[in-house]
């Protein structure tokens, strides 16, 4: 019996009653299709993202324009030369004191000037020990006051000097403590005597190093040789105011030839290695040798020398000498005389 609901020759689904039909070729395609699109856009973005590509909502980048200068760095100040006051001109600058304790500072003289007249300079006019031994007028509020150079003041910037308090209190009342000062070097000052000259401690015939004293204006070259005769060997100024030539000289006795900056230039022969001994010949720096150029008087005992700066000093470090002057010819050698007991005379004169 058949059912008269359906036509007899309608077609049964594929696979039997309860199946479910599978999906036609046009739906396929669109499946494809958009998992293509949206493969598409995964990879799209994966890309731009990985370019660095600028989002959409980015303002756009700005025409470039001209590059501002950069700002003008103002020249540092040149630094001052470090050298002497030298030749007479007047400077400006201020002055404290100090008292030394009786030492003779970092140009390491045995004792302060009798007298008590000194000035300590500061690294730029003290100059590695080129000031040593030279002599500075200066006036202050109250008077005026010649002073020997003989220590070095670290902390003091040019035009700055340290006086010692007697010398102070000859151009101003201590109480000030600081005052205004002129202050010009002095060329060709009294000489206290001949030249003194004085072996370091530890000197031999290996190493060699000499204190020279009572030179009046600072120097510019000591040389030595062994003997009267032979070579002269440059000495290097050292900033504790020794000369050394670091191969040594020889065994002695020594001929000394100094030159001044001014172009004074003397030699004295004979001295002899006694490290720690004072010699003292009739030489003198300027102005002729010693009255009747005998033996001088031995003076009286003084401690002996001590051979280690003031604790004021800066570190030993060598300072190359600059070269002689050309002053004529020099002397001929000069004996000294060994003064075991005497300290060389750091005064100046006024």
């Amino acid at each position: 019996m058949t059912d008269a609901s359906a036509p007899p020759d309608a077609p049964q689904p594929a696979g039997g009653p309860g199946r479910r039909r599978s999906p036609g070729p046009g739906r396929s395609r669109w499946l494809a299709a958009g998992g293509v699109a949206v493969l598409a856009g995964v990879l799209g973005l994966a890309l731009a993202l990985r370019a660095g590509a600028t989002p959409a909502c980015a303002a756009p980048p700005r025409a470039a324009g001209p590059l501002a200068a950069p700002a003008a760095v103002p020249a540092a100040a040149p630094p001052v030369a470090a050298a002497p006051p030298v030749g007479g001109a007047v400077h400006k600058g201020k002055a404290t004191f100090y008292d030394s304790k009786g030492a003779g500072g970092n140009c390491s003289y045995p004792s302060a000037p009798a007298n008590r007249l000194y000035v300590a300079l500061g690294p730029s006019e003290y100059a590695a020990g080129a000031a040593c031994g030279g002599h500075l007028d200066v006036t202050g509020p109250k008077g005026n006051v010649r002073v020997l150079v003989m220590d070095q003041c670290p902390e003091c910037a040019p035009g700055h000097l340290d006086l010692s308090r007697e010398a102070f209190a000859r151009i101003a009342d201590p109480v000030q403590g600081v005052v205004s000062v002129s202050y010009r070097a002095v060329v060709d000052p009294p000489l206290p005597g001949p030249l003194a000259f004085r072996i370091k401690e530890g000197a031999s015939r290996y190493w060699f190093a000499v204190l020279v004293a009572d030179h009046g204006n600072p120097l510019r070259a000591v040389e030595v040789r062994q003997g009267d005769s032979g070579g002269w060997r440059a000495a290097d100024r050292q900033d504790y105011n020794y000369w050394l030539v670091e191969s040594g000289v020889g065994p002695g006795p020594f001929s000394i030839r100094v030159t001044d900056v001014y172009g004074h230039r003397v030699t004295a022969g004979g001295v002899r290695l006694t490290p720690g001994q004072v010699q003292r010949g009739t030489v003198r720096m300027y102005g002729g040798a010693t009255a009747g150029g005998g033996r001088p008087a031995a003076r009286s005992a003084s401690p002996r020398p001590s051979a280690s700066p003031s604790p004021r000093a800066s570190s030993p470090r060598p300072s190359p000498s600059a070269a002689p002057a050309s002053a004529g010819p020099s002397a001929p050698d000069t004996p000294v005389v060994p003064l075991a007991a005497e300290a060389p005379a750091a005064g100046c004169r006024n």
